[in-house]
């Protein structure tokens, strides 16, 4: 995604450094870094909006987020609104394995994540209350733990493209797949490898059908050379910008993600999103309807399918989805 040069002169990167922060299974890391990116005034109503599996912060600098939300009497207008985006551990600017440590590197859960979020914005950024909680995919997931964490820290909260419970069936274990094309890979070397190993590629293949939607698919490649280029070309530029072993622990910090048994601690309003065409979080599953019966203050929007729509990607799409934040931060106190 081509960022568009106003937002970065806007946003331009800082690091917090924390030292000697101790994960939930008891390592301590030295030093973590975090990176992050802010909007607007630290006067203004504080946002927090938190990225997915192997983004960042950045992504929502793009056109599709940025021009819909951040500009002059948008919903996100930061003359009124301080917007942060962190980068989280393993991701973007911060710390992550392929800093150096590789396979080395801690094994850091969701839990250490949104711990490292929470001090971010209170003890790097001194914010004490946040009007706003977003997050997609990955971040959807934080931003439910958020809500059960820090019930009273936030006015409301909007995760876009998750379910609150933990991960399982496909979704698990695609993740599963691609964290074994490249362990597995015998080229791997223990995490040491020279170049990216043979197995980064068949887990990119996976990651990139899985994000997206047989319309928009078929849209990219209506014949079948049109396929092949256009399969090559995604999996290509995922590549780009990433590294296997960075990879590996994106996929499985998630496996200690369960908000489920604690949902009736929520008492801030939630607006949840997701998508009809997002194959992460099948609708037909029937999952959302009966744990969202036990949040007091939600409303679930399932978007429908259209031309509009990007499949789990629909999360960053903010014009499709836009008319809904709009209503319900109308709502909040």
């Amino acid at each position: 995604m081509m960022i568009p040069f106003v937002w970065l002169l806007l946003a331009p990167g800082a690091n917090y450094t924390m030292r000697d922060f101790k994960l939930a299974d008891g390592e301590v890391m030295p030093e973590l870094r975090i990176h992050y990116r802010t909007l607007g005034s630290p006067s203004g109503k504080a946002v927090l909006i938190m990225h997915g599996t192997s983004g960042s912060g950045e992504q929502f600098l793009g056109k599709v987020f940025a021009d819909e939300l951040f500009g002059p009497g948008q919903l996100l207008d930061t003359t009124k609104y301080y917007v942060i985006l962190p980068d989280d551990i393993g991701h973007g600017g911060s710390s992550k394995p392929s800093d150096g440590l590789h396979a080395k590197f801690p094994h850091y859960g969701y839990a250490d994540m949104v711990e490292a979020e929470y001090r971010l914005v209170t003890d790097g950024l001194h914010v004490q209350h946040l009007r706003l909680v977003m997050g997609t995919s990955m971040g959807c997931m934080h931003t439910w733990m958020w809500l059960e964490r820090y019930p009273t820290f936030m006015d409301g909260a909007v995760p876009l493209a998750c379910m609150p419970t933990q991960i399982s069936g496909r979704n698990r274990m695609w993740r599963r797949m691609a964290m074994d094309d490249i362990r597995l890979s015998p080229d791997y070397n223990g995490g040491e490898y020279a170049s990216e190993p043979f197995g980064y590629t068949p887990a990119m293949q996976i990651l990139s059908v899985m994000a997206s939607s047989p319309l928009v698919l078929q849209k990219a490649g209506p014949t079948r050379d049109a396929a092949d280029s256009a399969e090559v070309a995604m999996v290509q530029r995922r590549m780009a910008t990433g590294d296997a072993n960075d990879l590996i622990y994106q996929l499985d910090a998630s496996r200690d993600y369960d908000p489920s048994a604690d949902l009736e601690r929520i008492v801030a309003p939630v607006l949840a999103i997701n998508s009809a065409d997002d194959a992460i979080n099948p609708p037909e599953l029937k999952i959302m309807e009966p744990l969202l019966a036990r949040v007091k203050h939600v409303k679930f929007v399932l978007l429908p399918t259209t031309d509009q729509t990007r499949g789990h990607g629909t999360h960053t799409i903010a014009a499709v989805w836009k008319s809904y934040l709009a209503a319900f931060m109308a709502s909040l106190r």
